[in-house]
């Protein structure tokens, strides 16, 4: 609070360009994104409310997608609001103070994501390479704590990012040559020196990708090997397929981090920027609650049970009046 009173740029404000330099676009992103926020709240939502009440869901690896989904959810909420807010009014401007409070929750919900990814698969190691041991290994404590940890250490990371952000001084035109208030923009229409930020920003961001895949790649390479070594086709092809899900939600998500890594820090990639960072925090969210429920048989089987109780009810209510 005491740094947020001795900053004399809590006043300044920050216009967010987003997609203006494509007026006759804006209607159809519009409509485009609204229904892609509209896709993701409703799978994010419903994949946490069908996990709460079917029992047969109440397991590690369906508690640990109902908070995959709630960091989704909120991860969407925190930047799509905004993103829509900006494509049908002609003033863009955001305040500093909020600003920073996108950038602390996007922060947070990033960094959680990208290690609650890499405890599904710890979870999907447990089940495959020691599947008589699950449910003693995967205990409600460790699971609790594994849940913790991704919450825990985003909360740290966006902070100390955070602080060095309101060190900095604003002057002059802050316009934001993007639709989301992320670090590398902010740190950019700084006045005043940016280093001690933005090297603590690449060592936070350069640890949480590395260890996040070291964690992957490591349990994928036992699970690999073990499956490899199952007698039975039928085993193999049941341990590939209760993988498939996370593999293509991590593949999709880390694919797109290291995507944005690789793009030159130039004003021709701009553009990329942007589209890569809109599909990292706006499609995304929305696609991880369609790949689990599209390619998972217990969660399509809940769905059903779920529709035909709910019709069965209506029924009864219809015969009872």
């Amino acid at each position: 609070m005491l740094l947020l009173e001795g900053n004399h740029s809590t006043g300044a404000t920050f216009t967010l360009l987003g997609f203006s330099e494509y007026p006759d676009l804006q209607i159809p992103l519009f409509l485009l994104f609204l229904t892609v926020y509209t896709v993701t709240v409703v799978g994010n939502l419903g994949m946490i409310m069908i996990i709460r009440v079917s029992p047969q869901l109440h397991t590690p690896m369906y508690f640990f997608l109902s908070h995959l989904s709630f960091v989704d959810f909120c991860y969407s909420t925190t930047v799509t609001p905004k993103l829509l807010e900006n494509l049908v009014v002609e003033d863009r401007t955001i305040s500093f103070i909020g600003c920073i409070v996108q950038f602390l929750l996007a922060c947070i919900f990033a960094v959680s994501e990208t290690f609650m990814l890499a405890v599904m698969a710890y979870d999907r190691f447990v089940a495959v390479c020691n599947p008589l041991l699950y449910k003693a290994v995967m205990s409600q404590k460790l699971c609790a704590s594994l849940v913790a940890g991704p919450y825990s250490w985003g909360i740290v990371s966006s902070l100390t990012l955070t602080y060095f952000l309101l060190t900095l001084s604003f002057c002059g035109s802050n316009v934001i040559n993007n639709f989301v208030c992320e670090h590398s923009v902010i740190v950019s229409v700084s006045c005043s020196d940016t280093y001690i930020s933005q090297v603590l920003c690449f060592a936070i961001a350069m640890f949480n990708e590395v260890s996040s895949l070291v964690i992957i790649l490591t349990t994928y390479i036992f699970i690999f090997v073990t499956v490899i070594k199952m007698p039975s086709a039928g085993g193999r092809q049941k341990a590939f397929s209760t993988c498939a899900s996370h593999l293509t939600a991590i593949t999709i998500f880390h694919g797109t981090v290291l995507f944005l890594y690789c793009v030159p820090n130039s004003k021709n990639s701009w553009l990329i920027i942007k589209v890569g960072s809109l599909f990292y925090t706006v499609v995304i969210p929305m696609l991880n609650p369609l790949i689990y429920s599209l390619r998972n048989k217990d969660v399509k089987e809940s769905v059903r049970k779920l529709i035909n109780h709910s019709m069965q009810f209506c029924q009864r209510c219809q015969l009872h009046y």
